[in-house]
């Protein structure tokens, strides 16, 4: 077996491992990650309907702050905030997190600090 589809599968079954425990409803919704090399992108899903509620990413982000260049940890705790506040104004205060094949480090702990700071609970 090829080495790249040896790793595919590996982040395959990661997945699969934390979905297993993991189920969003619309009262609480399923805060997704997903992170690229240059971007990050985040959704609420009501898994229970199979619809996304709000979506947020880093280009977004990037776009709307028309600032110089940012870190991509600063853009992932922007993408936080920017999906935490659109969260509460549609009256989600609290989510289940959805982390993927990541690890809670860097990029998406800086993302879930954003959600928390703008008074999304998780």
């Amino acid at each position: 077996m090829k080495p790249s589809k040896k790793l595919n599968q590996k982040r395959i079954r990661r997945i699969a491992r934390v979905r297993a425990v993991i189920s969003g409803t619309a009262e609480r919704p399923r805060l997704a990650v997903r992170r690229t090399n240059r971007y990050l992108y985040a959704q609420l899903i009501d898994d229970m309907k199979g619809h996304t509620l709000l979506s947020a990413s880093s280009l977004v982000a990037q776009k709307a702050a028309g600032k110089g260049k940012t870190t991509k940890t600063e853009a992932s705790f922007a993408v936080g905030e920017i999906i935490g506040k659109k969260a509460v104004e549609k009256g989600i205060t609290a989510a289940v997190f959805d982390r993927r094949s990541y690890k809670f480090h860097g990029r998406v702990k800086s993302f879930v600090e954003g959600a928390k700071k703008s008074g999304l609970k998780i």
